[in-house]
């Protein structure tokens, strides 16, 4: 997969290449629409709409566009930033915790609004152009408009879940002032374009497509959207026919399950060496692999204690919550898979060494927080990331990274569609899907919870599975639980510290004051850009 998919991007990419590194960013072809050459070559048509698919690296964990280069997962219990001064991977998440006031129409790093925009109107464009000159055969336009509704869907997607109800725009009459339409109508044009792009597009593509958007990439992506439109009717419906359809089933090992290529990537995204690529290791990798980087964020303790034993339940953590240190060592090795494949603990072997995370370790390095600028590749909460770093990428100094971006994949639509059945009031059907995900790693099956006791191993299991793949903070805020549980709290780590063959573990304070959540946020604002040039487009109510 990885070898056609780069091969269909680096033919769209390739006609631009010359006009800067980041010309393909550009998807809007030279020539205007009007220009009937574009549309006569199924060859052009096709290059034009393999820029689209670039998109999903924008909005991805390794793309700038869902936080301005930070991970989401910093404004949640389960990552802390180490620096606090302005900047991306740096202070910016931390101020955006502590001062989230400063969050407003004319700022804001979680907006995507202008960029977002501007890839519809290039979508529509494409749609706008296909009808009206394109000389291919029906069922070829037929599939060229399934992969690029999809786009529109997704573009619309990462607005709706910030904003609730959007502008609109269905084509090329571009109205200079037009109103917002509600989150109900905005849903249902997300909605539709999805199950255009189901009804149109192939199960599975020919070995010389691969990687394309298929019918049941559209399909997974609506169960995702329609739990954000609380239909949960459609979000299940959406998933049944993922599931039942046979294609995909879930890796024997968690820690394949996000590096793509594989049973259970259902939509991904392909990088090559040569470009486009990425600097996610660079950014996040311990202390000792390149000098004066790494370690951006790092996993919490808060984060570690929500892994359970490798036969069920929870360890008693009380013995390492003291700050005046413990000797013993916590219990990491006893903690169920997926924490081993995520999270980088002392003791752990990464990259052929031993980890130390402690005051002065020679691979990996504590460093409290505040007590400089920058991580530079030390921790702040003595954990450091290993889920979506590649293990294998020894020289991040003189080459980009290139681990596949998994879009969605078949553990999230088994958890969106047990989150759809328990809202439905099918509480043993919800509980087949969570213990499909949990049976993978060896976890107890659960029984007979219902109401609040299952919605909260839904949400369990989801912050544990999808855990960093930017889905927790976004689900807090669908829930309306934000305001009450990233209000008024801090995240914890340990400091580790190595006297004489003697290792002690102090709980420490990651963040020195107590973190904020505003509930008018939960709607992000229209930005001043956009009031200004629309006579007719109205602030939301938590703006005015």
């Amino acid at each position: 997969m990885k070898t056609t998919i780069n091969k269909i991007l680096l033919a769209a990419i390739l006609p631009l290449v010359f006009m800067g590194c980041d010309s393909f960013l550009d998807t809007t072809p030279k020539d205007s629409i009007s220009d009937k050459l574009v549309w006569q070559s199924e060859k052009n048509v096709t290059l034009y709409s393999n820029t689209f698919y670039a998109y999903l690296d924008r909005y991805s964990q390794f793309g700038k566009d869902q936080f301005n280069g930070n991970l989401t997962e910093g404004l949640t219990e389960t990552m802390k930033y180490g620096s606090y001064v302005p900047g991306s991977r740096a202070g910016d998440c931390n101020l955006y915790l502590f001062t989230p006031e400063m969050m407003s129409p004319s700022g804001n790093m979680l907006g995507v609004w202008k960029q977002t925009y501007e890839r519809i109107r290039r979508v529509n464009e494409f749609l706008v152009g296909l009808e009206n000159f394109s000389k291919l055969p029906a069922e070829k336009n037929e599939l060229f408009e399934g992969q690029v509704r999809f786009f529109r869907a997704f573009l619309y997607f990462q607005l709706a879940k910030r904003h609730g109800g959007v502008i609109l725009y269905r084509n090329m009459d571009l109205v200079k002032d037009k109103e917002r339409s509600t989150a109900d109508e905005t849903w249902d044009f997300i909605a539709e374009d999805l199950d255009f792009a189901a009804s149109v597009l192939p199960e599975v593509w020919d070995a010389n497509n691969s990687g394309r958007i298929t019918k049941y990439a559209a399909l997974a992506l609506k169960s995702r959207a329609m739990l954000y439109a609380e239909r949960w009717e459609a979000a299940k419906e959406a998933a049944d026919k993922v599931i039942d359809s046979g294609k995909y089933s879930l890796t024997s090992n968690y820690a394949d399950a996000w590096k793509g290529g594989n049973s259970e990537s259902i939509l991904e995204y392909n990088y090559a060496q040569k470009g486009p690529n990425h600097r996610f290791d660079r950014h996040y990798v311990p202390f000792g692999e390149i000098e004066n980087e790494g370690g951006s964020g790092t996993p919490t303790q808060e984060m570690v204690e929500s892994y359970e034993l490798k036969d069920g339940g929870y360890p008693d953590w009380s013995a390492w919550h003291t700050e005046e240190g413990t000797t013993q060592r916590p219990p990491y090795e006893q903690l169920e898979p997926r924490f081993h494949a995520t999270i980088v603990y002392n003791g752990a072997t990464w990259k052929g060494n031993v980890m130390q995370n402690s005051v002065d370790g020679k691979f990996g390095r504590y460093m409290g927080y505040r007590e400089d600028t920058y991580a530079k590749g030390r921790t702040t909460t003595g954990y450091y990331l290993r889920k979506l770093m590649n293990e294998e990428h020894t020289d991040i100094v003189s080459y980009e990274s290139t681990q596949t971006w998994v879009e969605i994949r078949l553990a999230e639509v088994y958890l969106n569609r047990a989150e759809a059945l328990y809202q439905m009031g099918k509480n043993s059907l919800a509980l087949e899907d969570i213990n499909a995900v949990r049976a993978r790693v060896k976890l107890p099956a659960l029984n007979n919870l219902k109401g609040k006791e299952l919605f909260n191993s839904i949400r369990k299991e989801r912050k544990i599975e999808l855990s960093y793949e930017g889905h927790l903070y976004w689900d807090m805020r669908r829930w309306k639980l934000a305001h009450v549980e990233y209000k008024g709290y801090r995240v914890h780590g340990l400091k580790i510290e190595e006297n004489a063959g003697t290792t002690t573990y102090s709980y420490v304070d990651c963040d020195l004051e107590d973190r904020k959540f505003l509930e008018k946020t939960y709607v992000l604002p229209v930005p001043y850009s956009e009031l200004a040039n629309n006579s007719k487009i109205e602030q939301y109510d938590e703006w005015k």
